[in-house]
């Protein structure tokens, strides 16, 4: 099975047999990963029910659920890893949902597209429209993203929350790119997050 570049990442940091919450999981393919390949407990929330029937055909654990209200159910520290994959642009309430994560899981892992990238600033400049490209594949008319961020904007964010970085990784082209002048060079990032004083996993 070959991986979302991002959730390759994801999925090779994950530390072996851990429990693991993927919000916004999709049809599953980051959680068959993990427990196929990492022996993972991994549970799912999604909130497309035809993604919900995907992924429970592969066996998983998935409930039909919006992280934006489905969250504070679960109990504190009840997950080793909660992961949020190309879904936080589009909550309604991100900086809710990241503190759900973060309450619920010892870490957590974040993606999301870069908004800052060199080729959606030009599309501002040069064309003077909303850009569509590989990571924002829609009119601003269809799109799911209600919530444009950059890799500064996150970065400034997990420091006035006092978020401890844990690791970060950022793509261009689905390959990884340099920290250096991440904001305009990267298409999109993956963080990994922990609360001060939270568990430091070790990955195996």
């Amino acid at each position: 099975m070959t991986l979302r570049p991002d959730l390759a990442i994801i999925a090779a940091n994950v530390a072996k047999g851990t429990r693991v919450l993927d919000v916004g999981c999709g049809d599953g393919q980051l959680m068959a990963a993990l427990r196929d390949e990492r022996g993972v407990d991994a549970r799912g929330l999604e909130i497309d029910p035809h993604n919900v029937a995907d992924a429970m055909a592969r066996g998983l654990s998935v409930m039909q659920g919006d992280a934006d209200r489905d969250l504070a159910d679960y109990p504190d520290a009840s997950f080793d890893y909660a992961i949020l994959s190309q879904t936080l642009q589009t909550a309604i309430r991100p900086h809710v949902v990241l503190d759900h994560l973060l309450r619920i899981g010892a870490q957590a892992f974040v993606s999301f597209p870069n908004f800052a990238h060199w080729r959606v600033r030009a599309s501002l400049l040069w064309g003077g429209r909303m850009p569509v490209t590989t990571l924002l594949p829609m009119e601003w008319y269809e799109t799911p993203n209600i919530h444009h961020l950059t890799i500064d904007d996150f970065r400034a964010y997990v420091a006035k929350r006092g978020i401890t970085v844990v690791d970060a990784w950022f793509l261009s082209g689905g390959r990884r790119t340099s920290a250096a002048a991440a904001n305009f060079r990267a298409e999109h990032a993956v963080f990994q997050l922990r609360r001060a004083g939270s568990t430091d996993l070790t990955t195996a």
